[in-house]
């Protein structure tokens, strides 16, 4: 989908400009622009959500084979949850010096979800449901609905061979033969479920500015588990006119690679024969089917086919989509300030994208059928082809934008116009407009409206028909999978074809809202919420895809921005430096509820980063054993598939620190968590699915952890030695529903995922924590005693953690005014998962809940816990003096010394924390 282009305006310090900034600035959005150095120092903070609803998926019915009426179209059941994302984005912004300025970004998302895989004929049974029918052969309800793939074949499709239009053929009982019926040939989307993947970008950029122009240089790179791409940037501005007039410039390069691993689960439903780089053959003096390579017919990617032991199945295992795509991008602007309340500004931009621009989880529906003579309904096949796209795009963007200040209600107007257009046949256009109004005491209302239309690429369709004249030559690839001509091809497939959904024509309408609260000391607040609907009929002229393809979604937000200018961090009296030094302390960054801010009306802002690796050998207790011994031994009593060989979990946590008195500080740390988790399957494994003869692949998970909250009580306060008391918890606000992808070794829609992988505890959690600290000249030195206490037996997923206990003791060397280090020693107990989660299906053979097939230790309760030491080596940084006075950062790394588990484990690596905080 083409995008519009980000711009800049030129600046000045009047209140009009700053509410016209304010005005195109406020609403945060799920995607967030390359970084980009502001004016003024700042760090932000940032969550959003995306929500797809539900769309309406059709299917036919399974009825009897001989029923004289073709198949029923109805409404299938909703039974996956439609596609969601939940991004974290973090930023700052740095002067360095007068001249030069630091801006660096970091943004993650966790996607997961029901999306369309492509388009068929409801009648077709790619959405795949069952009648049931009373003793007259009434319709009475549906169930065992399913969304699937496979069963292409299960209802007879034919088409006349001169309209095209679509028949099936049914049984007629009178006459004792099969005859064609027409059929409305309605479409539907066809839903595949994408389980959880995670994306992280860093980017960062450098200015240098003169008085009256700017030079700006940056990169950086997006990273996913099948797609990694590399950006660099370069770009500037002129100020004219005393500033009233600037120009702006920027050219951009990205290269990206694909390397996609297509659904297993699909590699039978799936023709990847247009990509194939190889087939199975045979050559001179070989007795079995050897890989012969071959060169694929389209002009970017290629599917490379892994193969097992071509002695047990000459199946592949696997097929990895392999692309390289490479964009040139230009943009030109211009903005002018046409008064004190006005700003206008027009943009221009170009992109040249070449290499694979196809999307390898997209399918189209090609129908394959013979022409007869005398013979005017013809009977197709049927396979789901990988989308083809052309290798080449030429983008072309223009833009115009209106800004605003409207003196007598204090508020301002921001009004965008923007047109796309492309050689794929792409015509786009965006009209948009805000309203930023201030309503006193720091208070921000902004509501916002956007319309977007565009025409479909020449290539989208609904679906691919060829048909052929067997008695005359058809000209096969090398490998004879694919037709590549001949006298023979009637009609043949298109050189290009995709049925994305997002390069149909379509139209789009929001309304969104944000609400802003700027505190006192640069601190400020955002939420905002927007909805949309994509509708075919709300395209510009008219000619949109048909409503199969219609679905709103919505996209929620939650800012925190910290203005490090507007805090003078860089200045200040004495008292003021001694004030905001004292917020921190030498603790080591692994250590939370250690201090309370020291006088009320203090606030401190601060972001927490810990990571936890685990890789090597599985641990029974502190003991290595086999993987032998753990498939064996590990599932209580059932025959392992997996077990991982790679685990990791990232958390980032927001520290909102506040004393509403001397003695007490509230505390806040909302969280967001992600992990991963590689398994190798079980080479022994009889019960078929991911083990026996499956490849190694890996689980990935993120979004909201559970939220904390706490109160801080100066127990204790002298000059060298403090005693702080931390009573509270967390709330359930973690997922731990999180289920996996429906699968042939999970074929339920509701398994949970690993007890591990679980985003939370999904219990009430009372987390109560003594912390000692004490202080001789250069020297410190603490301990704690932590614990986290479940106050339910059970979450809603009928299992709870167990309780954990933990205690620290520390000691450091301050070496520096700005410079200590920390060594300290940790040791940490926690026991076994109490109760279980599970399926809420009932199996029908057993009259119990599904017991899945793709098991590993980590499924079982009793294998989580145990009992640790660890060695602490930290450094802390806190900043006395400078621009960036008053800030901390702290960096400990936790090497394991022992480890004694409960059950069958992998071994641990060790563990990094980081914090930055800052006080005012």
């Amino acid at each position: 989908m083409p995008n519009t282009i980000n711009y800049k305006k030129s600046t000045e310090s009047t209140p009009s400009l700053t509410a016209l900034t304010a005005a195109a600035l406020i609403l945060p959005g799920l995607l967030q622009p390359v970084a980009h150095a502001a004016d003024e120092d700042s760090v932000d903070f940032q969550y959003s959500h995306y929500q797809e609803g539900n769309r309406n998926v059709y299917g036919g019915i399974d009825l009897d084979q001989n029923a004289s009426t073709p198949d029923t179209v109805t409404l299938i059941p909703k039974y996956l949850n439609p596609i969601e994302v939940d991004s974290v984005h973090g930023s700052s912004r740095f002067t360095l010096t007068d001249r030069v300025k630091f801006a660096f970004n970091y943004t993650q998302d966790t996607w997961s979800g029901a999306t369309p895989l492509g388009t068929a004929l409801a009648h077709r049974h790619a959405n795949k449901s069952s009648a049931i029918v009373d003793n007259s052969g009434n319709i009475i309800g549906i169930s065992g609905a399913s969304i699937k793939t496979g069963a292409m074949n299960e209802a007879g499709y034919s088409i006349d061979k001169n309209s095209l239009k679509p028949y099936q053929s049914v049984y007629n009982q009178a006459l004792g033969r099969y005859e064609y019926k027409p059929i409305d040939g309605k479409l539907t989307h066809v839903l595949s479920y994408a389980s959880p993947e995670t994306r992280q970008q860093g980017d960062f950029k450098l200015t240098y500015e003169w008085d009256e122009a700017a030079l700006d240089v940056g990169g950086g790179i997006s990273v996913e588990n099948d797609y990694e791409s590399r950006f660099a940037n370069l770009g500037g501005r002129f100020d004219f006119n005393q500033k009233q007039t600037t120009l702006n410039w920027g050219v951009s390069y990205t290269n990206s690679d694909t390397f996609a691993t297509l659904d297993p689960e699909g590699m039978g439903y799936f023709n990847t024969s247009y990509y194939d780089t190889a087939y199975l053959g045979f050559v001179p003096d070989q007795d079995l089917p050897l890989p012969i390579p071959i060169k694929p017919l389209v002009d970017s990617g290629r599917v490379e086919a892994v193969y097992g032991d071509i002695t047990v199945s000459e199946e592949r295992l696997k097929n990895i989509l392999h692309g390289n795509r490479q964009d040139w991008g230009l943009q030109l602007g211009a903005s002018q300030l046409l008064n004190k309340n006005a700003l206008i500004s027009l943009d221009l931009g170009y992109t040249r994208s070449t290499g694979y621009q196809a999307n390898p989880y997209k399918g189209v529906y090609g129908y394959t059928g013979e022409v007869k003579p005398d013979q005017e309904i013809i009977d197709l096949s049927s396979s789901i082809y990988l989308e083809i796209r052309p290798d080449e795009r030429n983008l072309f963007n223009w833009h115009l934008g209106y800004d605003q200040y409207i003196e007598p209600v204090d508020a301002a107007l921001h009004v965008d116009y923007s047109f796309a257009h492309d050689d794929w046949g792409i015509n786009a256009h965006t009209v948009e407009a805000d309203w930023a109004q201030p309503l006193g005491a720091g208070w921000m209302l902004t509501p916002r409206v956007r319309y977007y239309s565009q025409s479909s690429a020449d290539f989208y369709t609904t679906g691919i028909i060829q048909l052929f004249d067997y008695s005359k030559e058809v000209t096969y690839n090398e490998a004879g999978t694919a037709i590549v001509g001949g006298p023979g091809v009637i009609r043949p497939f298109p050189k290009y074809y995709s049925s994305d959904q997002r390069l149909s024509g379509f139209g789009s309408l929001s309304g969104g809202l944000t609400v802003s609260k700027q505190f006192t000391k640069g601190v400020s607040l955002e939420t905002g919420f927007e909805y949309y609907t994509h509708q075919g009929g709300l395209k510009l002229g008219g000619g949109g895809e048909a409503d199969f393809a219609d679905y709103d979604y919505w996209v929620a937000n939650a800012a925190l921005k910290v203005n490090l200018g507007a805090l003078k961090m860089g200045g200040g009296s004495h008292d003021n430096h001694e004030h905001r030094h004292h917020h921190h302390s030498n603790s080591p960054a692994g250590v939370m509820f250690d201090h309370t801010l020291p006088r009320s009306g203090d606030f401190m802002a601060g972001y927490r980063y810990m990571r936890s690796e685990q890789a090597g050998d599985m641990l029974l207790g502190s003991d290595p054993v086999s993987l032998d011994v753990v498939n064996t031994a590990g599932c209580d009593g059932k025959e392992c598939a997996v077990t991982p060989n790679n685990m990791t979990m990232n958390m980032h946590m927001l520290d909102l620190m506040v004393a509403p008195t001397n003695w007490l500080t509230l505390m806040l740390m909302p969280q967001w968590m992600d992990m991963g988790m590689t398994m190798t399957p079980n080479p022994n494994f009889t019960g078929g699915g991911h083990g026996g003869h499956g490849a190694v692949h890996d689980h990935e998970i993120g979004g909201i952890g559970d939220t904390g909250l706490y109160a801080l009580f100066k127990v204790f306060d002298q000059p060298r030695h403090h005693l702080t008391l931390s009573l509270g918890g967390t709330a359930p606000t973690g997922d731990v529903n999180i289920t996996l992808r429906k699968t042939a070794s999970n074929p339920v829609y509701d398994q949970p995922i690993h007890y591990g992988m679980q985003l939370g505890s999904g219990t009430w959690d009372f987390k109560p924590a003594l912390t000692y600290t004490g202080n001789q000249d250069k020297f410190g030195w603490g301990a704690q005693a932590t614990a986290t206490i479940r106050l339910e037996d059970r979450n809603e997923s009928g299992f709870a953690f167990g309780d954990i206990f933990q205690g620290s003791v520390w000691g450091g060397y301050q070496w520096t005014n700005w410079l200590a280090t920390t060594v300290r020693g940790v040791y940490t107990s926690q026991g076994a998962i109490q109760g279980a989660s599970a399926s809420a299906t009932i199996d029908p053979n057993t009259n119990l809940p599904f017991v899945p097939q793709h098991i590993g230790p980590f499924d079982f309760p009793a294998n989580y816990g145990g009992e640790f030491v660890d060695l602490g080596l930290g450094i802390n940084v806190n900043i006395p003096s400078g621009a960036f006075a008053g800030n901390s950062l702290k960096f400990e790394w936790l090497q394991p010394l022992h480890t004694d588990y409960n059950g069958y484990q992998l071994d641990r690596e060790g563990a990094l924390s980081a914090t930055w905080s800052v006080g005012f």
